[in-house]
């Protein structure tokens, strides 16, 4: 993943240039240890800042996108593992199976398009909806499913409420299932296109490998 690919670079490179400096600081030019601790850390902060600007500037620029446009989907991605990390925390307290699977379900299919987001940040513009409210319904109603389960009373009113809530999951579920499938969509498209491109390359060369064949039984039979 190309966050974590940044944050090992960066710390790689400014942690033996801190610690370089350390040691130029207090045995080269013989200053205190604690000015050259506060060097070294300043040093260490600093270049790790210059250093995360400019791979936040190589990866706007890759990504044909703005540096609002970039922070934005990052402020999104950051919100939504925060829910997703909710969602996970309800597992315990929906009590039955099928709210269980429900909420199995919505977790997983959650975490494989924030993955495909991470991975590529310009996807976020296909499943928009999952960011700004298909994610929150999610956890909003699961929320409610487990605080109604947990209640003393077990009335017709009650019942008919958990009984609604677990059909709209489904079709929270179903929504979900539908932004995968748009995350998806153009990696579909692609490999489509780039299997047509094969076929067709494949059936043009195919006369050809056919002809060297038969010259090939026509050599074979003119020798015999």
């Amino acid at each position: 993943m190309q966050e974590i690919k940044d944050f090992f670079q960066r710390h790689f490179i400014t942690a033996p240039i801190s610690f370089a400096s350390w040691f130029i600081f207090t045995l080269g030019i013989g200053m205190h240890v604690l000015p050259a601790t506060g060097l070294m850390i300043a040093i260490y902060l600093g270049g790790n800042f210059t250093i995360k600007q400019i791979q936040i500037s190589s990866n706007v620029k890759r990504l044909s996108m703005s540096r609002s446009e970039y922070k934005h989907i990052k402020t999104q991605i950051n919100d939504a593992k925060n829910k997703i990390k909710q969602l996970n925390s309800l597992y315990g307290q929906v009590r039955s199976v099928q709210a269980f699977r429900q909420v199995y379900e919505m977790n997983n299919l959650s975490k494989r398009i924030l993955s495909i987001v991470r991975k590529n940040p310009k996807k976020f513009y296909h499943v928009e909806k999952f960011f700004y409210s298909h994610l929150d319904s999610a956890v909003e109603l699961t929320s409610k499913y487990a605080m109604l389960v947990n209640q003393p009373l077990k009335d017709q009113e009650l019942r008919i409420a958990l009984q609604h809530t677990r059909e709209t999951l489904n079709d929270v579920t179903k929504q979900l299932e539908q932004d995968l499938r748009g995350a998806l969509a153009s990696d579909i498209e692609q490999l489509q296109f780039e299997l047509d491109y094969v076929d067709v390359t494949m059936k043009k060369n195919k006369p050809l490998l056919e002809m060297k064949g038969e010259m090939h039984n026509d050599r074979k039979s003119y020798y015999k």
